[in-house]
Parts: structure tokens; C-alpha cells; sequence
């Protein structure tokens, strides 16, 4: 039976919470009791405070969640404020993640948000490994693969290789661009995770430079031969600044003088401005639907009052509405959300070596990596104290630090070489040590 409520602000969230349903999820207990759970102890991260995550700040908080954290390595500029709610123009220059804190902590009695201006490569893993539940609001795919390598770290397999429900770290993300949108849910290990679907990310386009040189035929290649050729001509060794408002209006002023020759319409300030940051023009109705389905996934998976999107939903409102849910699946062979890379080693083996070896192995190819080993850092590449403290390990075997256990999973952080492209990345690595008691014929299937 149903507890008797007490009056609530949350009436319509109380709808959700506090009654059976017929699609609800398999744990799911409505009452009183899950509400006051879910306002005290589900704790969640938003990484971006941009257009988008300042609306998923927002829907969380007034979707019943009171431990909210914020990070973003922004700072608001003056063409955030169009879509972008939360900011004034008083808050220019100013981080983005502390104002939006602030601002939805001013409009939502009793939400605690803590802000972080940073990277997000600048959190060690244990930071993240403190949210239940992790909702994206990037416009980055290196940002996305980023945090789902970290999340996806904290998934554990038993022996079988199934995953184990309690050490899946949830994430919820959402894009926009125009006026079309994204909204998918990732439990790691069930669901694909971000890399299993990196192909639905079409590669940046790029203009052939004898195009820009010879043969402009839109307003795009004329900014884009100002931007890449001319600035080199004429500023040479001086590196372009997009955010220096002067070099960016050098750009503007070469570019119509480029169209002007080649008859070629078009040439705008802000499309200077698009064209050169790789900028795609936001809407802020399509940041808001996104982020209301986020916001909702986001309820489901920490109260299971219904049942999670299966799995990824698009959006478009360019002609009229459409929306649609597909269901893909998993890579069962995904580097990242895998069991891990299985590595064998010689009890001999140094932390130093093992490193060189990652950045020779063909399925990794992960230089300057960090290595941390539940929990405990390693060695580490950076900042220089940690560094230091660290260095001393590199010439101590592997199996030593690792307190001689025959088999374990490590992670390593560092720079990723994949398709001649560079980024940062975090991979799950099945250390087994070869000729150690407790190691089967089993445990060293499948080694690279």
C-alpha cells in the first residue's frame, strides 16, 4: 500500500514517485520514502554549462534533486547570453560553471550545487566515481569520449564476463545542433557506450587548400582562406587567437575582400566567427526539449518510476516535428566498455616498461600515460608534485606494486593515437602476471 503523503512543493514529481504504474522498472517502491531518498542521497554531475547544461542544471533541480555538481572550463562571453538563460551581461569573463550554480541555487530553495571551473581531464578518477549518475552536456566528442572512458572504468565483469549491475556508472547525454537533437541513455556494459557508436559522428569537413586558393566557390572558403592562408602570409610565426576579438576581425576584414574579387555573397561577422571556432548555431527551444528528455532519463534511472529510453532518441524540428527512438547495440568487442585489454606479463616487468609497452600495443597506442591502480596513483605524468612523488615507482616491477596479485585491472590515462588524430583517453587494462599461482590457461585466453 501507498504511504500517506505529506503536503509537497514536488506535486507533479509526488505523481511519479508515489504511485504504482504499469511500465515501471523492476526495483522501483513508490512512496514517501523513495522521494525523501532521492532529494538526500542521489548525487549527480553535469559536465558543460553551456546552452545545454545550463537547461539540464536547471530540470534536475527542479525534477527533485538537491546534490548537484557543475563542471565546466568556460568562461561566458557576451554571444553566450542569447540562448544561454542563466547568464546576464554583467557575468562576462566570469566562469561559466560558478554562475550557473548560483543562479538555479537562487531560483530552487534547498539544491546544493558545487561548481568546477576546470578541465575535465583535470579530476582524477575518484572524483567521478562519487555521482551515481552522470548527464552530458557537451559540444565536444573528445570531451564525450573522455567521460565515457572514465565512466565506463568503473565497470567490473565476473568470471564469465558478465557485467555487475552495481559497479555501472550511468550516463545520460544530450546534444544539440540547430534545430535538430539528441538524448540517449549508456549503462555500461548493457547498452552501447559512446565509443560503440562513434560512426554516428559524421568527421568534420574540411576544404581542400587549393579549393581555398584557387577556386572559392562560397563564403565559407573565403573566411577559411583568410583564417589558414593569408593570416600565415602576413602574421608569420604568430600563432591566431579565435577569441582575440582584433585577429578575428583581421579574418572578417581579408575574407570580404577575398569575396569582393570573386563576386561571392555572404560574408558575415558572425559567420567569420562560425566558421573559423567550428561553431554550429544554437536554438534555445531544442536545447530545452533535449534537455527535458535528459532530465526525465535521468529521473528514471535514479527512482525507476518507469522504464529507460531503449536507447537513443532523436530530434528534429526543421520541418515541423519528428522525433524517434532507435534501439542500438553494443560492440561486444568495444575497447572501452569491454571486460578491458588483456595484457600478459612477466613478473620482471618494471612500471617503466609497461608504459613504453602501451605505446606500442596496437590496440591501445596510449602515450605519456598515467597509470593508477584502485585507486592509487601509480605514476603519474602531471601536474610536476605528483610527478615527482610518483617517479620513484617507475623502476619497481609491476607485480610488486600491485601487491603480487596474479590478476587485476588497472587503468591508464594519457594521449590516444587513433586515426592519425590525438586525444585524451582512459582505457581498462586485464593485467595477468604469466607463471603465478592462482593464473589458469583460461586467464590468459585472448592476450595481446
Amino acid at each position: 500500500m501507498t504511504d500517506a503523503a505529506p503536503p509537497s512543493k514536488s506535486r507533479d514529481l509526488d505523481k511519479l514517485l508515489l504511485r504504482p504504474g504499469n511500465l515501471v522498472g523492476p526495483t522501483f517502491d513508490p512512496g514517501v520514502q523513495l522521494r525523501d531518498d532521492l532529494q538526500e542521497y542521489a548525487k549527480i554531475l553535469v559536465v558543460g554549462a553551456g546552452g545545454l547544461g545550463c537547461e539540464l542544471l536547471k530540470d534536475l533541480a527542479l525534477s527533485g534533486f538537491k546534490n548537484l555538481e557543475v563542471i565546466d572550463m568556460d568562461r561566458i562571453e557576451v554571444t553566450n547570453l542569447n540562448r544561454q538563460f542563466l547568464f546576464r551581461l554583467e557575468d562576462v569573463g566570469k566562469p561559466k560553471a560558478d554562475i550557473a550554480a548560483k543562479r538555479v541555487m537562487e531560483r530552487v530553495s534547498g539544491v546544493t550545487i558545487v561548481s568546477h571551473f576546470c578541465r575535465i581531464e583535470d579530476k582524477d578518477i575518484e572524483f567521478y566515481s562519487d555521482f551515481n549518475i552522470i548527464a552530458l552536456g557537451l559540444d565536444s566528442i573528445e570531451a564525450r569520449s573522455y567521460i565515457n572512458a572514465v565512466a565506463c572504468s568503473f565497470l567490473e565483469y565476473d568470471s564469465d564476463d558478465n557485467p555487475q549491475e552495481e559497479t555501472m556508472k550511468p550516463m545520460v547525454d544530450g546534444g544539440t545542433e540547430g534545430f535538430k537533437g539528441h538524448a540517449r541513455v549508456i549503462m555500461p556494459g548493457v547498452t552501447p557506450c559512446f565509443e560503440c557508436t562513434i560512426w554516428l559522428f559524421p568527421p568534420q569537413v574540411k576544404f581542400p587548400l587549393c579549393t581555398l586558393a584557387e577556386t572559392p566557390r562560397n563564403a565559407a572558403h573565403c573566411i577559411e582562406y583568410a583564417h589558414l592562408i593569408k593570416w600565415d602570409e602576413v602574421h608569420s610565426g604568430k600563432a591566431f587567437d579565435p577569441d582575440n576579438a582584433d585577429h578575428m576581425k583581421w579574418v572578417y576584414d581579408e575574407a570580404v575582400k577575398r569575396a569582393e574579387l570573386f563576386g561571392i555573397p555572404g560574408v558575415t561577422y558572425s559567420l567569420t566567427q562560425g566558421v573559423v571556432k567550428n561553431i554550429i548555431p544554437a536554438i534555445a527551444s531544442t536545447n530545452a526539449i533535449i534537455s527535458a528528455a535528459c532530465a526525465l532519463e535521468t529521473l528514471k534511472i535514479a527512482s525507476g518510476f518507469s522504464k529507460t529510453l531503449s536507447n537513443y532518441l532523436t530530434y528534429n524540428g526543421v520541418e515541423g516535428l519528428h522525433t524517434k527512438v532507435t534501439e542500438f547495440v553494443k560492440d561486444k568487442n568495444c575497447l572501452v566498455c569491454g571486460p578491458g585489454v588483456l595484457i600478459e606479463l612477466d613478473t620482471t616487468v618494471t612500471l617503466q616498461k609497461f608504459i613504453d609497452m602501451l605505446e606500442e600495443h596496437p590496440k591501445l597506442l596510449i602515450s605519456k600515460a598515467s597509470i593508477t591502480y584502485r585507486g592509487k596513483n601509480l605514476y603519474m605524468q602531471a601536474p610536476p608534485v605528483l610527478e615527482e612523488m610518483t617517479r620513484s615507482n617507475l623502476n619497481l616491477s609491476l607485480y610488486d606494486l600491485m601487491d603480487k596479485i596474479p590478476k587485476d585491472v588497472l587503468h591508464a590515462t594519457g594521449t590516444i593515437n587513433k586515426d592519425n588524430k590525438k586525444s585524451s583517453g582512459l582505457r581498462k587494462l586485464r593485467v595477468v602476471f604469466k607463471g603465478v599461482d592462482g593464473v589458469t590457461d583460461m586467464d590468459m585466453a585472448g592476450g595481446a
